[in-house]
């Protein structure tokens, strides 16, 4: 297992899902680990790197209620690990229902499925009202929280390293996913990218989600990039972009854009 850092006391492991992004930040007690996963090897890989670097997790974060962001692993050990309030609440929704794993199973990757812990998923707790930064005894990590791609959706800014923890934005491999369960998925998409625009000026290095990771004028190119990419939709306009057309990384993101702009076209438009 690999842990490839990023800054200083920030770094970063690559799934083989979809180039899943795991982030890890060292503090004076031990790590705090940002959305880990995705199978058991890896998550188990990240606590042995841990151990390695004599940094034991002691908080977590999951970006969002996605499946892929709120995994655990029992090696990790039993740290808190924070969500927005939105994101912990979903997640204790899905988990109060009867069958929650069946119900989740379409949304895994069938080639990854059998590898995926479910068993710790989502064990969410929300960080406390009006909190502005995660609560660990580490490096300031502001949390920039926002619906553009989920309800409950969070970038991190790590402060005094200059590293934004973007969650499932700028990427340059998945166009931008809307919350087509929200009132509003373009308003709350390009909201989202406002306020990670807010932050450029303070990251000079970003990780995604998903995909690769980059410094401040990358980060700018991406913002941009997903901006007019949602506004396209929201324009009615077929997007100019290298993730949907023929040399895209991910051949199925093509089948994603379409799906989304097919639903869009079926929604009452917000005024």
């Amino acid at each position: 297992m690999t842990l490839e850092p990023v800054a200083e006391g920030v770094l970063v492991h690559e799934s083989e899902c979809i180039q899943s992004r795991a982030t890890v930040v060292l503090g004076p007690s031990g790590a705090l680990v940002v959305d880990p996963g995705i199978t058991r090897a890896e998550l188990a890989g990240i606590a042995a790197a841990l151990r390695e670097l004599e940094q034991p997790a002691v908080a977590a974060f999951a970006t969002h209620p996605d499946w892929d962001h709120v995994l655990w692993h029992e090696a990790l050990g039993e740290a808190p690990r924070f969500g927005t309030a939105a994101c912990a609440t979903a997640m204790a929704e899905l988990r109060a229902r009867s069958g929650w794993q069946e119900e989740l199973a379409p949304w895994l990757p069938p080639e990854f499925v059998d590898d995926i812990p479910l068993e710790l998923l989502g064990l969410i707790t929300a960080v406390p009202d009006a909190s502005t930064h995660v609560p660990w005894d580490g490096s300031a990590v502001r949390i920039l929280e926002h619906r553009g791609h989920a309800a409950g959706h969070a970038a991190l800014l790590v402060e005094e390293r200059g590293v934004l923890i973007a969650g499932d934005m700028v990427s340059d491999i998945l166009v931008p996913f809307l919350d087509m369960g929200g009132p509003d998925p373009i308003g709350d998409y390009l909201a989202g990218l406002d306020v990670l625009e807010g932050v450029t000026d303070a990251a000079e290095a970003f990780v995604p989600g998903h995909g690769s990771v980059g410094d401040g004028a990358e980060l700018r190119a991406r913002i941009a990039l997903d901006r007019a990419y949602v506004t396209a939709l929201r324009d009615g306009r077929e997007p100019d972009d290298p993730r949907i057309g023929p040399s895209a990384p991910l051949d199925w993101m093509a089948d994603v854009h379409r799906a989304q702009a097919d639903a869009l076209a079926r929604r009452p438009l917000v005024e």
